[in-house]
């Protein structure tokens, strides 16, 4: 019989997708969470442990054929750490936001996964997705399609700033296709979408998958920031930080190259993943 992948953080947004596509590849899955409250997107075909600590999940994965962490940063290098040796092969998820040039917590903690999976020697690789879209409960998109229903999207700098969104199915994919190669890679890889675009063309397009229109006003970086903190005082708008308005001024344009030569990545079009996005019934005129 084949041994189980274990999937930590199976109760998330990415853990829940990543649990479908390894049960729909054929492999079975031990669903690892913290608490049964936590449990409830996870597949009803996985094995369900409930682990609340670092400790507890590393003893969940004993027997496992490979480890998947779907954690923050910081929980999956605390289990890294706990692995009984020698470990079973990791497949990790982490963040491009580790390339951003803002002073960030989050970001730090991923550069200090990567730097903690090094040290280990655990044989394995770390995915750095860029912004994930797609997912049952994601928000990146939602959001703007929310601004969207005014006509009007604020962008500092007109969003002429480069952004590479990949859609949920296709990190899922990569995840289920390093733990069949069982992919090593020295250094971490990157997903993201087939290619970049401007952040203006990217919540045109999100505006029309909603099925609404939407003009791009260009405003200096300090309009943008106050305009969001007014924003995050109106009921229904969605909160959006000072940190994540400077985040916008950021290309967050990647090669994906190594991913499509160790996994073969192929991810779907921008069109493509928003219609399954926003499918009919979800259109809001």
């Amino acid at each position: 019989m084949t041994a189980p992948v274990a999937v930590i953080g199976a109760g998330g947004r990415a853990g829940a997708t990543v649990c479908r596509a390894l049960i729909t590849a054929g492999l079975p899955v031990r669903a690892v969470v913290r608490s049964r409250a936590r449990a409830r997107a996870v597949p009803g075909e996985a094995a369900l442990i409930v682990a609340p600590d670092p400790r507890a999940q590393a003893e969940a994965c004993a027997g496992v054929r490979s480890v998947v962490a779907c954690t923050p940063a910081e929980a999956t290098a605390a289990l890294l750490a706990v692995l009984p040796r020698p470990a079973p092969h990791c497949v990790l998820l982490g963040s491009t936001r580790r390339y951003s040039r803002i002073p960030d917590p989050r970001a730090d903690a991923v550069r200090a996964l990567e730097a903690a999976f090094t040290a280990s020697g655990i044989a394995g690789v770390l995915l750095h997705p860029t912004m994930i879209y797609g997912a049952t409960g994601e928000n990146n998109v939602r959001r703007i399609a929310a601004l969207a229903r005014f006509g009007v999207v604020p962008l500092p700098g007109g969003g002429r700033s480069l952004i590479q969104p990949v859609h949920a199915e296709d990190v899922a994919h990569a995840v289920v296709a390093a733990v069949q190669r069982r992919a090593v890679a020295a250094e971490p890889v990157v997903l993201a979408g087939p290619e970049p675009l401007p952040y203006a063309a990217f919540v045109r397009a999100v505006a029309e998958a909603a099925g609404r229109r939407v003009r791009v006003l260009a405003v200096p970086v300090g309009l943008a920031v106050a305009l969001a903190r007014l924003g995050s005082a109106l009921p229904g708008l969605p909160r959006v930080t000072r940190d994540e308005i400077l985040r916008l001024t950021e290309d967050k344009a990647f090669d994906i190259t190594p991913a499509r030569r160790l996994l073969g990545f192929d991810p779907m079009p921008l069109e493509a993943g928003l219609a399954l996005t926003f499918p009919r019934r979800d259109i809001r005129e």
